[in-house]
């Protein structure tokens, strides 16, 4: 007899992380959506909502004047299973939520791997004002169908991918940016040199450029130089933009 499917469990956001000294009062939310698979129905691991915590403190604490909260998103299944893209529609019902619970604040989605994926997919969202999509897992070159852009006109969108990552190509990256970088010039891309799909080897500097950019697009702040002349520049400039070692140490705004 084959294995019966477990029923469909719905999504659910974590308990808003703030830093210590936050304003009770909520300007803005990051979503995180975690990494995953390319096919399975099995619930997701608490191993990988655990795995974006200090990544969302470290979001959080750098927002903390600005009435930042950050919510880590636990899918329903762990696999984005093909044309039924489970993440992206929990991403969009995530924003749905924020929308019931704050009211009419933006969102930045923020997503790893297949949580990258399911970030630029859902954009669309009328709350979604920014997308950071980091080692985004996207379909191969063969697919029928390239995946969509349209929904992020009117986003600040920043992508960030490893040159050496062995799980999801950086070249599919690059050429997405450049795809949605003809509809929408507010559209960048940082490589993170010999870096691979944990981007670990740099971390501090991942976490300090999606900080930056999570403070400009949801509250207004100044970006830092790199990220300003790489929203500004064409392409290829702007979609190859080098993370240079000891980003937000030695630049200031």
């Amino acid at each position: 007899m084959g294995q019966r499917a477990l029923p469909l469990s719905d999504p659910r956001l974590g308990r808003a992380v703030q830093a210590a000294g936050a304003t009770d009062e909520v300007s803005g939310v990051v979503l995180l959506l975690p990494d995953g698979r390319a096919d399975s129905h099995r619930r997701p691991s608490p191993l990988s909502y655990a795995a974006q915590l200090p990544f969302a403190r470290s979001l959080a604490r750098a927002g903390v004047g600005d009435g930042l909260a950050v919510h880590v998103l636990h899918y329903r299944r762990r696999g984005w299973n093909a044309d039924e893209a489970h993440p992206a529609e929990d991403a969009a019902w995530a924003a749905d939520e924020v929308q019931r619970r704050y009211g009419d604040v933006p969102v930045c989605l923020v997503g790893h791997g297949m949580g990258g994926r399911a970030a630029l997919r859902a954009a669309g969202h009328g709350a979604v004002t920014s997308v950071l999509a980091l080692a985004p897992w996207l379909p191969e070159r063969a697919a029928a169908e390239p995946e969509p852009v349209k929904q992020l006109v009117g986003r600040r969108v920043l992508i960030v991918h490893g040159t050496n990552d062995e799980r999801t190509d950086p070249e599919l990256s690059y050429r997405l940016a450049e795809r949605a970088k003809k509809s929408n010039r507010d559209t960048c891309r940082f490589e993170v040199h010999s870096d691979g799909h944990a981007l670990r080897q740099h971390r501090s500097e991942v976490v300090a450029l999606a900080a930056d950019f999570v403070r400009g697009s949801l509250f207004a702040r100044s970006y830092a130089r790199p990220v300003a002349d790489a929203l500004a520049a064409p392409p290829p400039l702007g979609l190859r933009m080098p993370l240079a070692a000891g980003f937000g140490r030695s630049l200031r705004h």
